[in-house]
């Protein structure tokens, strides 16, 4: 079983250099996706650990807008193009860290093939999360772009014209955490495709806001793949700071940590407090072998 680690990085290569090590495993290959904002020679040296790629698809991402969720899909597709027969691809931020083994990360898949592992509440149900997220679908956004007077325009648009609707007949399905993912390869070809064969959803959500976080989990609930997909993504994120961004964690959370039965905690960072990851590497990386259910 071979498993594809997908990172989308914009800075701090010394940070994903150190991610890389932690999840070092015979089964994984790493494949960086670098903004094209950042500088390439600093990230150069990353290609000489092993089984590490930085991808040639390099986009120039604006927060929030379907420049990240396009560059995750031609990512996607970059990885499948390469031949390599994988079972899965696991999409991550560079500020992502394993809170369990690579063993025990490699074991939960092998164990669980076939299946994709997503986080989501459907737009159907009492969902307070899609209560205010609505708005990204039924309001014009322009944040693809980058023009003066932009905000003004959106909201004289959004003034002018009556709500927008999703171009399919779906049940929409996001979340908070709902930007990353570990999906199956039938999965990944299936949602490559579907975007190919669908370009007036492409041109929609160019005008949506954060669709990383609804796009994809809205195509692979409505497709042949949906009795795969566990409504868990396995991620450890905190969202009690509330705003628009998770906490930062730092020792202050490493119980919780080392409690949390999930693969990966986000996010990090060794400017802030780089001794939760001194821990999580001595504590729990290094910690026996327990299988994850």
């Amino acid at each position: 079983m071979r498993i594809a680690h997908l990172i989308m990085a914009h800075k701090g290569p010394e940070q994903l250099a150190r991610l890389v090590k932690a999840l070092a495993h015979e089964g994984f290959d790493f494949y960086i996706h670098l903004d094209a904002k950042a500088d390439r020679r600093e990230f150069a040296f990353l290609e000489e650990l092993p089984g590490v790629r930085l991808t040639t698809t390099r986009l120039y991402v604006r927060w929030a807008s379907y420049r990240f969720t396009k560059a995750i899909v031609e990512c996607t597709r970059e990885i499948l193009a390469t031949g390599i027969e994988y079972d899965f691809i696991n999409l991550m931020s560079a500020q992502d860290y394993p809170i369990k083994p690579a063993e025990t990360i490699y074991d939960f898949l092998a164990r669980n093939r076939g299946r994709s592992f997503l986080s989501f509440e459907s737009s159907e149900e009492n969902s307070e999360w899609w209560a205010h997220a609505i708005t990204r679908v039924e309001k014009y956004h322009s944040t693809y772009f980058h023009f003066k007077g932009q905000y003004f325009l959106q909201a004289t648009i959004n003034w002018l014209l009556p709500k927008r609707t999703f171009p399919l007949p779906y049940t929409l399905y996001g979340g908070k955490d709902g930007s990353w993912w570990t999906i199956s390869r039938p999965c990944a070809q299936y949602l490559v495709d579907f975007l190919d064969n669908n370009p007036g959803l492409r041109r929609f959500t160019m005008f949506t806001w954060g669709s990383d976080e609804f796009l994809i989990s809205t195509i692979l609930m409505n497709s042949p793949y949906r009795p795969t997909i566990v409504n868990n993504n396995y991620r450890y994120i905190d969202w009690s700071q509330g705003g628009a961004n998770p906490k930062v964690l730092t020792t202050v959370d490493f119980e919780a940590l080392r409690a949390s039965p999930q693969l990966f905690a986000r996010k990090f960072d060794p400017e802030v407090d780089a001794t939760v990851l001194d821990l999580v590497d001595d504590l729990l990386l290094a910690a026996p072998l327990h299988p994850v259910s």
